[in-house]
């Protein structure tokens, strides 16, 4: 008899941690919690969310801080844990922040997954539009095509503690040793910290302008960056010579590449990033195995592989390069 007991509350407490598993899909509860809400980058996430929602009639929607914090970001997503979601999609600030309260989510039997987080431990699954390093590649290759493979250039990120736009960057300066040898990284100032924030990519590049007049162009990682480094380049009077390569949305970058400011960006669709989280959080929902060559439901997201045996990230091909030649064929 206690034998059978013991067995019997082993199940209820499995049981417990996995209220989802029984659930209807029609009464799941799927949240993506983003850097900031009301980003452009972020807002267009929101529309792949709510695409998502519409289509499936499963209750996904987006929920961020209100402004790029690491803290108020965990706040929200304890928030939503104890508001009883099945799932929650992240996009940190900072993976080490939210280590504990992610290891609290999955703890709770709630579906964790990660995008731009290659390092997270406490996820599921972490999925990303393309390996890293190799986007960080593309970005010196339209870097070094416009600087002629020559000159001294830099590199900026949201915040040092972002692993996505580090590994950027890592991948960017690789591909520069090994291509582009006439070129030169900024050795007094290899990597700047915007804080994903546009007015302060403006100051410091305008600081490294100032300080570094044999500065020739700049890698940005931030979606803030490549503006605010234009807006920099015309305040000083160097745009077009000071060459300026980043990330970011069509709309928000489209005057700078129009005016010959911006050079080149390159991104993926942050809405198709929004809908295969979701799409992820479904399939695990629904039980399913993580392997090679799952469809996310969106372009560049319909066959996932495993980034390297043994890793919790998968890579798809999801990214879209953008200049004045093709900047007409985008809106948002």
């Amino acid at each position: 008899m206690k034998k059978f007991l013991a067995i019997m509350l082993g199940a209820m407490l499995l049981l417990s941690m996995m209220p989802t598993v029984f659930a209807a899909e029609s009464e799941w509860k799927i949240v993506v919690v983003p850097k900031e809400e009301l980003a452009p980058w972020f807002q267009r996430m929101k529309v792949g969310v709510d695409n998502f929602a519409t289509e499936t009639g499963i209750n996904a929607y987006q929920k961020g801080p209100a402004k790029m914090d690491a803290a108020m970001q965990v706040q929200v997503v304890q928030d939503v844990i104890a508001q009883g979601v099945d799932a929650v999609c992240v996009v940190p600030i900072d993976p080490a922040a939210l280590e504990p309260v992610l290891a609290d989510a999955l703890a709770k039997g709630i579906v964790v997954v990660t995008h731009e987080a290659s390092a997270q431990v406490n996820t599921m699954v972490n999925i990303e539009a393309f390996v890293n390093t190799d986007f960080g590649g593309f970005l010196m290759d339209n870097l070094a095509r416009v600087m002629g493979e020559t000159g001294t250039y830099t590199t900026m990120v949201g915040f040092l503690t972002s692993t996505s736009h580090n590994e950027w960057m890592d991948g960017a300066v690789a591909r520069q040793l090994d291509k582009y040898p006439n070129m030169t990284l900024l050795e007094a100032s290899p990597r700047v910290e915007s804080e994903d924030n546009r007015d302060l990519a403006y100051e410091r590049a305008k600081e490294l302008l100032k300080m570094y007049p044999e500065l020739g162009g700049i890698l940005g990682s931030a979606s803030t960056d490549a503006p605010g480094s234009g807006r920099a380049a015309e305040e000083l009077g160097v745009a077009g010579t000071f060459k300026i390569v980043g990330t970011g949305t069509p709309n928000e970058n489209r005057p700078y590449i129009e005016a010959n400011v911006i050079s080149a960006i390159g991104l993926w669709d942050p809405a198709a990033a929004g809908y295969a989280m979701c799409e992820m959080a479904v399939q695990l929902l629904r039980g399913e195995e993580l392997v090679d060559g799952m469809d996310l439901g969106q372009p560049g997201w319909n066959d996932m592989r495993f980034q390297e045996p043994g890793s919790n990230t998968m890579v798809g091909s999801g990214w879209i390069s953008i200049d004045i030649s093709n900047i007409g064929d985008f809106d948002f």
